[in-house]
């Protein structure tokens, strides 16, 4: 005879928490320093990446969030940064040759603004130097000398004319540039009126005279525009070696200061040559008048085109980087170009070149969100290129469909040591790897962030030391040794088990953090154990409407639950709900149905496209428990329909298939089962109870109906025995259980819980039969009689065939 279960004691419905202990721990803060607790696996595969100087050895940190990934990645990468070298400082300076492609630079911490710093003084000194310099003496008389080539060479030219003309009694007239012919009369100029008085053959004269004159005066003034051109090149050609003469002193000090970097003394030795030209086109003051000497500023336009464009710097012994990109565009990761618009076109040039995380994190430590990675359009490509690589990619299509036609930029690649740190979830790594088959090549070192860690006396004293340095560096404020009971209580309820505290420390020091604003409501800075549960109840009630609603419901009769009285068919299943950040337990009612026919278990669930495959699959079982159970000697054949009761949501998960079970061997024997004992758990086909999940708020969630109704003594729960090891009750109910008003019972198998729910025993099966008043005495009998009235072989249709046959004769 199976014996009856007795419920669980108090001692075995939550862990046990040693006061003394954490009195010890409290007064004795851990002697070690403490950046995080637990998690040796993981921190064993960063520091195994982080000391493998080869490619390929990036890293991705597998787990969820709020367990300390960031905090632990950023403590060690922190570390092992200061055992590295200062990165170099990269910087672009323009390319004379070919403005489209900058060129990369490097340079030693602190060299770039160095360099920067005197780039900008050398500019000031040009500035201040020209345009004075070309009021030198020296440079205006050499000018004059060569005004006066092209003066003299005029003035003959001219010269020769007047000459020619005076023998001929005509005068060479200069007026304003204008050179022009007048005839002369004894040596007086004629006027225009007096010219028209003259005879025509005279006139006619003084024409053919004038008319050759002018041929002449052409004939002179042929080689004028070669004279103007030489001229003006030699003027040009003495600014030239004005202006060199004047910058070649600022430049060789700056070449004699960067010697050593040969980058350096190139891009001066470019400077050197173009500084002329920009010089003799910006700063040459000649022929302007002073409205066009403020049109520009002469200082931006110099630095623009010669100061260098400082990506990333450092200072001298910084460590090196480790940078988080909280956003992975593609133009935050590999830097980008910005434009601007001039006349309706974009235009752009290299000092417009933008850095991006890879610049910053170059020679050290990058992090990024997986899942914010993959979802930018073409980086995860970009990355891959760049890791293969070694080089910092830098074109960015994405710009390339903007600015169409437009100026672009062509920047030298940056050569790429970084070492990257992707933080993703379980699901996306196992996809990652499945569909990318690079992945594996670039990030070889997984980093497996445990849900649960052990709860040793060590860990328990770490858990007590950060809490309370949190306490007193964050929050101004001190626990009590009940509130730290009651916190370590918190977390192994979230880690839903005796031995194990949860790994989700963030939700502890949140829970701290919201203790703190009741204590301090109250006037104190020690956070006591009641200002933790009111923490709790905070949370609970600030997010617990949905709950409450599914509460009231019952209450008003909407939602049908029983929890007194018997039933046939009917019990009560646990079932939890997850909605955003919240989870709590309900109860929901199961009934079952049989008669005779051949369509087997229905589950309404699935039928009605409600449940989904897990669900399904536990409906499934009954069937072949069933089999398994009764019908070893006869088909197994009936019609059977299972629903949950009020349901209008998707229904997951195979926690309800104790319960199903039981409402169909109560529907199969018209057995009544009692209706104040809820129940959870998934069954096997040999009818073994096995664990399931949420069973916390399961049981929670049923504790809460029966005390809204009034607890009787005989309401309860039945647990599968696999899961008591996971029960983290609160208070409430403990104490409910220790009074005697609240019952849990863990059960292993199908027969101990109908034990439990039915008024007679489930019986064992003896010589290969079953006690023919038992449980499963009955449910044979019933499925033999079913099974013999759907196939047409029992006793009553032979009698019926008997009595038709005695008629006809």
């Amino acid at each position: 005879m199976t014996k009856k279960l007795l419920p669980l004691p108090v001692s075995e419905l939550a862990p046990s928490i040693s006061t003394n202990h954490v009195h010890i721990c409290m007064s004795n803060p851990y002697p070690e320093p403490l950046t995080f607790i637990g998690q040796q696996r993981a921190q064993s595969a960063l520091d195994f990446s982080l000391g493998m100087d080869l490619p390929g050895y990036n890293v991705y940190v597998m787990g969820e969030a709020a367990h300390g990934r960031f905090t632990l990645v950023k403590d060690k990468l922190k570390q092992h940064a200061k055992g590295r070298a200062t990165p170099n400082e990269w910087l672009y300076v323009n390319n004379y040759d070919d403005h489209r492609e900058p060129i990369a630079l490097f340079m030693q911490a602190g060299q770039s603004k160095m360099l920067a710093d005197d780039i900008d003084a050398f500019i000031d000194e040009v500035i201040d130097t020209f345009p004075a310099a070309f009021d030198n003496p020296a440079y205006q008389r050499k000018k004059k000398s060569i005004d006066r080539e092209f003066n003299d060479a005029y003035d003959s030219a001219i010269t020769a004319v007047e000459i020619a003309a005076l023998e001929q009694n005509v005068a060479l007239i200069e007026d304003k540039g204008v050179v022009g012919f007048a005839p002369l009369i004894d040596g007086k100029q004629l006027s225009d009126n007096e010219f028209s008085h003259l005879d025509d053959e005279l006139r006619e004269t003084f024409f053919e005279k004038i008319e050759k004159l002018e041929d002449a005066l052409i004939e002179a003034l042929i080689e004028l525009p070669r004279w103007k051109r030489e001229s003006k090149e030699k003027l040009r050609n003495l600014k030239k070696a004005t202006t060199e003469q004047a910058t070649k002193p600022l430049l060789k000090d700056l070449e004699h200061k960067y010697a050593s970097h040969i980058g350096v003394l190139r891009y001066l030795k470019d400077i050197r040559v173009e500084i002329i030209d920009a010089v003799l086109e910006w700063l040459d003051d000649e022929g302007e008048s002073e409205e066009n000497k403020e049109d520009f500023d002469r200082k931006g336009m110099l630095t623009d085109f010669f100061a260098p464009n400082i990506l990333v710097e450092f200072k001298e012994e910084d460590a090196a980087p480790v940078v988080y990109e909280p956003n992975p565009t593609f133009g935050n990761i590999f830097g980008k170009v910005e434009y601007a618009t001039s006349q309706g076109s974009l235009i752009t040039s290299y000092r417009s070149i933008q850095p991006g995380a890879l610049h910053r994190a170059n020679g050290g430590y990058l992090i990024m969100d997986a899942e914010k990675v993959m979802a930018q359009p073409q980086v995860w490509d970009g990355l891959k290129l760049s890791l293969k690589t070694h080089q910092i990619k830098n074109d960015l299509p994405y710009q390339d469909s903007v600015v169409g036609s437009s100026f672009t930029l062509r920047p030298q690649l940056i050569p790429l040591d970084v070492k990257i740190i992707l933080l993703g979830s379980r699901e996306l790594y196992y996809t990652i790897g499945e569909y990318d088959e690079e992945f594996a090549e670039l990030f070889r070192v997984l980093a497996d962030f445990d849900y649960y860690l052990p709860s040793s006396d060590k860990l328990q004293y770490q858990f007590i030391t950060k809490v309370t340095e949190y306490c007193q560096q964050s929050l101004k404020c001190s626990t009590t040794e009940a509130a730290m009971v009651r916190l370590l209580k918190f977390s192994y309820r979230q880690a839903e088990h005796h031995n194990k505290l949860s790994a989700r420390f963030a939700d502890v020091l949140e829970l701290v953090a919201e203790a703190s604003f009741y204590a301090k409501q109250d006037k104190l800075s020690v956070i006591d154990a009641h200002h933790i549960d009111e923490a709790i109840e905070g949370k609970q009630y600030r997010t617990g409407q949905i709950s409450e609603n599914m509460l009231s419901d019952i209450k008003e009769g909407h939602t049908l639950i029983a929890t007194d009285g018997q039933a046939i068919g009917k019990v009560n299943g646990l079932t939890v709900l997850h909605i955003g950040d919240t989870s709590f337990g309900t109860p929901a009612r199961i009934t079952a149905t049989v008669y005779a026919g051949a369509d087997g278990v229905l589950d309404v669930e699935r039928e009605a496209e409600l449940g989904k495959a897990i669900h399904s699959k536990g409906v499934m079982l009954l069937t072949g428990y069933l089999g398994n159970k009764y019908a070893q000697h006869f088909s197994l054949t009936l019609s059977a329909n299972i629903a949950i009761e009020q349901s209008y949501g998707y229904i997951d998960g195979d926690s309800a298939s104790l319960a199903e079970l039981c409402a169909l061997i109560s529907a199969i024997t018209s057995l009544p089962l009692s209706q104040s004992i809820a129940l959870t758990g998934s069954i096997n086909q040999h009818g073994d109870v096995q664990a399931i999940g949420g069973v916390n708020e399961k049981i929670e969630g049923f504790f809460k109906l029966c005390k809204m109704r009034g607890l009787s003594g005989e309401q309860g729960v039945i647990i599968p025995k696999s899961n008591q090891v996971n029960l983290v009750l609160d208070d409430e109910i403990l104490d409910a259980v220790e009074h005697g008003k609240f019952s849990i019972y863990a059960v292993e198998t199908v027969d101990q819980a109908l034990n439990l729910l039915m008024a007679i025993e489930a019986g064992d099966l003896v010589n290969g039969h079953y006690p023919e008043h038992s449980v499963n005495g009955l449910a044979l009998a019933r499925l033999k009689e079913i099974a013999g009235i759907v196939n047409g072989d029992s006793d009553d249709d032979k009698d019926a065939e008997l009595e038709e046959g005695k008629g006809e004769l």
